[in-house]
């Protein structure tokens, strides 16, 4: 029997978690799946500890301001995270209930359209057409229905339009706002980039780096017993974050997989004169069975 005392309801929507760790706060990226008033069930963009407190943002609906609270994570398997709200306000519960309301009337809608779809346009007309005193019904004029089945294939097609056209906007919006996060289009950094003014030696920028991600082992590699070490030219720009990256070895299957690991890195900024610069330098990831 499920322990859970509140129905969840389904969420696909950009989520933010800020964990601070020595000292550093430290946002990771990641998309809700579920949604009740303890919590949100979500996909990271790494792993999280149970029992860590975090700080919380979702969006509910692309017209609603986000939702900003305190958790615990609960529950972690890889990359799936179970996260229980801590100290919600009124006004935040009753707009997590006012969305699953409106998300169980919607579906009760579509259920109830869908049932008046499928029923036959022509069985009110043929029970009307049974006289007072029990006769027979009168065949019915093909002339007649004719107009009806017209209007209801009008009615529907511009209900599937609408629809259509409304779906066709979320995914792209969503799909935007997605890319935008991964590609760090967001960053400041990514947007003034130029040439790197100094190339600093790996141990050097070891010891700035202040995030890690380790990148996920591929299958495929795992199968065809592929392992090593994997060096990459880097770019950082001046707020620490990755923006470049070229790899110098390796097979192409584990360098993708490094390189979806090291856009999430973060270094401490590497300074020239005093200012933040945009530098180079080499980096490895080590992939081993």
């Amino acid at each position: 029997m499920s322990r859970r005392r509140e129905p969840r309801f389904p969420l696909q929507s950009v989520l933010d978690v800020t964990v601070l760790r020595s000292g550093i706060p430290d946002t990771v990226p990641g998309r809700s799946v579920n949604l009740c008033e303890r919590g949100v069930g979500a996909m990271l963009a790494q792993e999280l500890v149970p029992g860590e407190a975090v700080a919380i943002e979702v969006q509910l609906s692309l017209v609603t301001p986000p939702i900003r609270t305190r958790g615990i994570v609960r529950y972690q398997d890889k990359l799936c995270s179970g996260l229980e709200f801590v100290g919600m306000s009124a006004d935040q519960r009753a707009a997590i209930r006012k969305w699953a309301t409106d998300k169980e009337k919607d579906k009760d809608k579509d259920a109830a359209t869908e049932t008046k779809l499928v029923a036959s346009p022509n069985s009110a007309m043929s029970a009307s057409s049974v006289d007072a005193k029990g006769q027979n019904p009168k065949p019915l004029s093909s002339a007649a229905s004719r107009p009806r089945k017209k209007q209801f294939a009008i009615g529907w097609a511009i209900v599937v339009v609408f629809v259509a056209f409304a779906a066709a906007v979320f995914w792209w919006r969503w799909n935007r706002r997605w890319e935008e996060l991964e590609s760090g289009l967001k960053s400041p950094a990514t947007a003034s980039v130029g040439k790197p003014q100094a190339r600093v030696s790996p141990e050097a920028m070891e010891k700035l780096l202040v995030h890690r991600v380790q990148p996920t082992y591929p299958a495929e590699a795992r199968q065809a017993n592929l392992q090593g070490i994997v060096a990459f030219d880097i770019v950082v720009g001046r707020d620490g974050s990755v923006v470049d990256m070229h790899a110098l070895n390796g097979p192409e299957v584990l360098a993708r997989a490094a390189m979806d690991a090291l856009r999430w890195w973060k270094f401490e900024p590497y300074r020239v004169n005093g200012e933040p610069a945009v530098v180079e330098t080499t980096v490895a990831v080590e992939f081993k069975r």
